[in-house]
């Protein structure tokens, strides 16, 4: 790629970045999760546009609708008449509207007291009702960075689209254009979008300001992993039409993204063939067309829904429950002592509250993450289960009796792990942790008698296979170290 001079070529650039959030749907008390077995039924429409406020139907939506297809959507029992456009939308889910307010707070917005919802046109086939529920939520805030403040212009509130029934869990819409057939699994949840405006005019800036959003959205009670975070760019340099492209999540492409989309966009100037439109990043960095850009004819109001209004009381409560940034948590975990390894995989496994409730059972941090942490990820890879599986069963407040008794010296470090073993075998706590007479030091003398000449690993098997974790393998260890010459 040739050096660009982006003052000289007037590169400018905005992010639009949408977020899942971790609560129940939007407008009923539908569950938020994805499904991969077969739907209960399956029904069939056809969806028209609609003129907008401004009297004129979408360009988008016309685009759409010449395609004149037919769409199947695949329903499950975890979805109700809402999501079927067969019962008007039920009052806004509280829960989400917090995390919203929250997300909201932490990029410096201004939060409206009041918002209506809106109905945007969206007839491509996902959404049920030809069109999504949306809210201006704040507006006016920033994200800081070293190259300056980036200015976030608006904060909306809406609701996802329906995802196609032939695309993998996680993978966009946009990249099976030409399905017809839906599943709701996705329709409703809760969504946050967040636009900066064209702020942005070099690719780095771009970057930097996407990680620090993605920073804060992180901090907040929001879906993880793939698909649950969906991010646009915008892009337009001197002469040429503005473009988006979707899809704009991998940071490694970021940078390289931006370069190729300068570089079509020049060989337009040259053609004289820019055009407003949307396209789709791919992974060499070069993108694709997908469809006209919609405009402004697309928002008409929500009828069925009354005006949103954001209290002082719902303002204080998501103030005060405000949680703290990645950064921040990390700075709090480095005070223990614990390593930059340790500390990744306390904040990614979700287990920083856990930690803190612990801290009052025992002030040893080392302990407390590796009861969270790495005891549990081995006895998971022993057994052949996933961590979740392992978290149900080895509940926080088993392990805050485990550490009480390793506090109170009923039990030793040593034998914490047996005893997390004991439990997801079955055992109550209490059982778990009596602990058997066994005189180890007459055991293994006994052992080596029977069977001379063998090397300590060699016993330590033997020990350890016949008393099937009755035994700590370290005490085990500091016998046969004073048996074995």
């Amino acid at each position: 790629m040739e050096n660009i001079d982006y003052k000289e070529i007037g590169l400018t650039a905005g992010l639009e970045i949408h977020q899942q959030l971790d609560t129940h749907k939007l407008f009923c008390e539908c569950p938020s999760i994805l499904r991969n077995d077969s739907p209960k039924l399956k029904v069939q429409r056809k969806l028209n546009p609609v003129v907008g406020e401004t009297g004129e139907v979408d360009i988008a939506a016309l685009h759409e609708k010449a395609k004149d297809k037919t769409f199947a959507y695949e329903v499950f029992d975890t979805n109700c008449l809402v999501e079927l456009d067969e019962e008007p939308p039920h009052e806004i889910n509280q829960e989400a509207l917090k995390v919203a307010i929250q997300i909201g707070i932490l990029l410096n917005c201004e939060i409206f007291p009041v918002t209506q919802v809106m109905r945007k046109t969206v007839v491509d086939g996902s959404n049920t009702s030809g069109f999504q529920r949306t809210m201006l939520l704040a507006h006016d805030g920033y994200v800081d960075t070293s190259f300056g403040k980036v200015a976030i212009d608006y904060l909306f509130l809406e609701e996802d689209s329906a995802r196609p029934s032939s695309t993998k869990e996680g993978e966009d819409e946009e990249s099976s254009e030409n399905n017809k057939s839906y599943k709701l699994d996705r329709l409703g949840i809760p969504l946050v979008e967040i636009a900066t405006g064209p702020h942005m005019h070099t690719p780095e800036q771009i970057k930097e300001a996407a990680l620090k959003i993605g920073e804060i959205l992180r901090a907040c009670k929001v879906k993880r992993g793939i698909g649950t975070i969906r991010q646009d760019v915008n892009i337009s340099i001197k002469g040429s039409q503005r473009v988006e492209i979707k899809g704009f999540q991998d940071p490694k492409m970021m940078i390289t993204t931006v370069n190729e989309e300068i570089k079509r966009q020049k060989e337009c100037l040259k053609e004289n063939s820019c055009k407003k439109e949307v396209r789709r990043a791919e992974a060499n960095g070069k993108s694709t067309f997908l469809r006209p850009m919609p405009g402004s004819a697309r928002m008409y109001p929500e009828t069925d829904l009354k005006l949103i209004k954001i209290s002082r009381e719902i303002l204080n409560e998501a103030k005060t429950t405000l949680p703290k940034l990645l950064s921040e948590n990390k700075s709090y975990l480095e005070k223990f002592g614990l390593n930059d390894s340790m500390i990744k995989e306390i904040l990614d496994e979700n287990k920083l509250e856990d930690f803190k409730f612990l801290l009052n059972t025992t002030k040893n941090a080392q302990i407390i993450s590796k009861v969270l942490i790495s005891y549990q990820k081995e006895l998971a890879s022993k057994e052949k289960k996933t961590l979740e599986q392992i978290n149900k069963i080895l509940t926080l407040d088993r392990l805050e009796t485990i550490l009480q008794a390793l506090e109170s010296g009923k039990i030793s470090e040593n034998d914490i792990k047996m005893i997390m073993q004991k439990i997801y075998e079955g055992q109550k706590v209490e059982e778990a942790m009596k602990k058997e007479q066994i005189d180890l030091e007459s055991e293994i003398k006994s052992l080596i008698k029977e069977k001379p000449g063998l090397s300590s690993n060699a016993y330590m098997g033997l020990v350890m296979a016949k008393f099937k974790g009755k035994v700590n393998g370290k005490e085990v260890m500091e016998v046969l170290g004073k048996l074995v010459k």
